[in-house]
């Protein structure tokens, strides 16, 4: 019987077990969605709204430099308008925070498109062999092997037709620039301002145009200085006397301190950094101390820290002051002088900015009894520098600057300072917890900071520093407790002639900050290279960050997942197959071996380091293997590309129709044969393009090329202030072919002969 009733047991179907998941999932989904509305409402609340004000104004900016054509200034700044009444009718309602948000976005785009209207300038557009320039000295940057200057233009005299310039930038031989706010008369060869070298490489003619400089080259001969025929005007003048507190402090150092040392030195003080030699500084930025060179957050908490103990020290030795005055909020206001002193005398660069801004809010909250270190401080301080500056917002000092401010000030909210709270009340427990709570907070604020701008460096400098913690680690604590007081202490000796025993002590620590720096950046794996990737995946991983940083519920966690997406989104980005330069005399093309090997006529190591950089290969310029599989002569180069086939670059006209017969490809400055059966790409092509990326396709249509799909700098639909339309060929053909002789004409004599080197009039940007 047992054995009937065992046959007659009854079991699931097959389609009752794939209900039962089903049934689970729809008896746990209300759950699941009641919990996330729970946590998105705990999201809303009050206080939580400002933070997302400058992600919003920041993403308009975005927009507005995404566009193909200039928008029109008095529409976007009219719709902005509109949508902030509508926010303001609207505050009372739930659509509030929705319209808020928009109006932010709105007049974020409206902020960057009017200021292009103000400030807009003509672009030098074709290379001016020699022109003759008077006017006023605004800026000098001591570098390397040269120094450069920002001339104000009041006289011209170009050959031929050219635009009237405001503004250009000029390399001089080193120690020959004139003195900021002098008037002088010189010679120069100028340029367009320097191209993306690669479709996606960055914009350095965007930056120059909204510094109002509308071209960049060198001195021709000698600089001379004349008496101004009129006021230089009152930002001059204070240009010159800031120029000329920093050359001061600089002499200072440079009479006890040389080298590196001293370099440092002066960046840290002054912000001055461009004299610090290649290797050192390379060394800086792989091993994850590149940040200790920009002034920055770090920097001025140290001098208002500094500051701060030392007024509410002297003021406490007076014990009548203690009771009867608010010492603490009188040594907040010297240390918020303090700091914007810092700010001016280092040349207030965005991160600066940024700092001095962060800086002053807390010190400010400090004096009227109030939270110091919030999300708030931080809205507040991007708020106000995207609205002075709002083209900052593509610079990686800005990003990486903010990223890293993000993930910090969420540290701190999380509440990681109250670690070791509860601890032993004796003397020495006290002293050991101390260290070791430091070293710890040391090395959560290196980690956080590091995640947080690794994006942002993997995306422009196409590298990332493993080692970070590491060496900040062991080089930050003798930097805050060595190096930056001692070189405050010799700013405030300096008046007094007792500076000269600060520099030395500064130069114990920068010894000891170089010397990790150099043995970081010699350890298995420290350069961290990765190949370039698109905007797409730095967008999705800035999402992530503001979401980690900003949520306070578990739906932060879905940063963490953006963030992968986006890691792996940029690691699986293809890489060109061929690279071709807007002059058409490099060409790189990829081998079956996956490497880049390099064509080219004449040598331009800049670009060639740059297209390696971005491919991840730590190949110098002049590696034998950048020339592996090539074949040439003297009428061009010949390489495989990977996947079958030629590409040719052609010197001269005599080769061209070898190359049209065997290549796939063909690269040429010269007129083509008209029955050429290769893709061809000419100078035409490339001067009102630029620099173009090519992959190998199959697939035809109407922007593929026969075989190769292309992205260019300057896509055909494109035109923008920084970087115009190309005009007419007729017009192009104007421009020079040739660099003026040895013998041409020079400026009338002066004492110092300021062209640059040879080895330097490539270095200019």
């Amino acid at each position: 019987m047992e054995r009937g009733r065992a046959k007659a047991r009854t079991w699931p179907t097959r389609a009752a077990r794939a209900a039962a998941p089903l049934q689970w999932l729809s008896s746990v989904w209300p759950a699941v969605v009641e919990r996330l509305r729970d946590w998105a409402r705990a999201e809303a609340g009050p206080g939580r709204l400002l933070p997302y004000v400058p992600v919003a104004f920041g993403a308009g900016i975005a927009l507005y430099f995404a566009a193909d054509h200039e928008p029109i200034a008095w529409v976007a700044g009219a719709a902005a308008a509109v949508l902030g009444f509508v926010a303001v009718l609207l505050r009372r309602t739930r659509a509030f925070p929705a319209t808020l948000l928009i109006a932010a976005f709105a007049a974020g785009f409206a902020t960057v498109a009017l200021k292009a209207s103000r400030i807009a300038h003509p672009v030098l557009d074709k290379p001016l062999p020699s022109v003759a320039l008077k006017g006023f000295v605004e800026t000098h940057e001591e570098r390397e092997r040269s120094d450069r200057f920002v001339l104000r233009i009041t006289e011209m005299d170009a050959a031929g037709r050219a635009p009237t310039l405001r503004r250009v930038r000029v390399s001089v031989r080193k120690g020959a620039a004139p003195a900021v706010g002098s008037f002088v008369a010189l010679k120069a060869r100028l340029g367009p301002p320097l191209a993306p070298v690669r479709p996606g490489a960055y914009d350095f003619g965007r930056d120059l145009y909204f510094q109002d400089i509308a071209a960049s080259g060198f001195v021709l001969g000698a600089i001379t200085r004349l008496e101004p025929p009129e006021e230089g005007g009152r930002r001059l003048r204070y240009a010159a006397i800031m120029q000329g507190l920093r050359d001061s402090i600089d002499a200072r150092i440079r009479g006890t301190l040389a080298g590196d040392q001293r370099a440092i030195a002066t960046a840290l003080l002054t912000g001055r950094r461009d004299a610090i030699t290649a290797p050192v500084n390379d060394a800086m930025f792989i091993s994850g101390l590149g940040h200790v060179l920009s002034i920055s957050g770090y920097h001025m908490a140290v001098v208002a820290g500094v500051v701060f103990f030392v007024v509410r020290a002297l003021l406490a030795l007076v014990p009548t002051l203690t009771v009867t005055f608010p010492i603490k909020k009188v040594a907040a206001a010297a240390a918020l002088v303090a700091a914007a002193f810092y700010l001016l005398l280092s040349g207030a660069e965005v991160a600066t900015q940024r700092s001095f801004l962060m800086t002053a809010v807390v010190l400010i909250a400090v004096m009227v009894d109030r939270r110091a270190i919030t999300f708030r401080t931080l809205a507040i301080a991007a708020l106000i520098v995207l609205l002075i500056a709002p083209e900052a917002l593509v610079h990686p000092s800005f990003q990486m600057s903010f990223a890293a401010t993000l993930g910090l000030v969420a540290l701190v909210q999380i509440g990681l300072p109250a670690l070791f709270a509860r601890a032993d009340s004796s003397a020495t427990a006290r002293a050991a917890l101390w260290g070791g709570r430091e070293i710890v907070m040391l090395t959560l604020a290196s980690l956080v900071a590091g995640l947080a701008t690794m994006s942002y460096a993997a995306y422009h400098f196409h590298r990332i520093t493993p080692y970070g913690v590491v060496a900040n680690l062991l080089a930050m604590p003798m930097v805050t407790a060595v190096v930056m007081p001692a070189g405050l202490l010799g700013l405030a000796a300096m008046p007094f002639g007792l500076d000269g025993v600060f520099w030395r002590i500064m130069e114990i620590g920068i010894d000891w900050m170089i010397v990790v720096a150099l043995w970081v950046a010699t350890l298995p794996g420290a350069v961290g290279r990765m190949a370039a990737f698109g905007t797409g995946p730095l967008l999705l991983a800035s999402l992530g960050i503001v979401l980690l940083g900003l949520l306070h519920t578990p739906l932060r966690y879905g940063g963490a997942l953006l963030l992968v997406a986006a890691s792996g989104w940029a690691l699986s980005a293809p890489q060109p197959d061929v690279l071709i330069a807007s002059d058409g005399r490099q060409v790189a093309v990829r081998g079956a071996d996956g490497r880049l090997r390099v064509m080219q006529s004449g040598a331009d190591a800049f670009r060639t380091k740059e297209w390696l950089a971005a491919d991840a290969d730590s190949r110098m310029p002049d590696a034998p293997s950048l020339r592996d599989g090539m074949s040439c002569d003297a009428d061009g180069c010949v390489a495989a590309v990977a996947g079958g086939g030629l590409v040719a670059l052609s010197f001269r006209a005599d080769g061209l129709a070898d190359d049209c017969a065997r290549a796939r490809l063909v690269v040429t400055l010269a007129q083509p044969p008209p029955d050429c059966a290769a893709r061809l790409i000419g100078g035409d092509q490339l001067k009102s393009q630029g620099a173009l990326a090519l992959w190998q396709t199959e697939r035809r249509g109407q922007s593929r090329a026969i075989g190769f799909a292309i992205e260019a700098v300057r896509p055909q639909s494109r035109d923008r202030p920084w970087s115009p339309a190309p005009v007419e060929a007729a017009a192009v053909a104007d421009a020079p072919a040739t660099s003026p002789s040895p013998g041409g004409s020079r400026p009338r004599p002066a004492p110092v002969d300021a062209t640059p080197a040879p080895a330097d009039q490539s270095a200019d940007d």
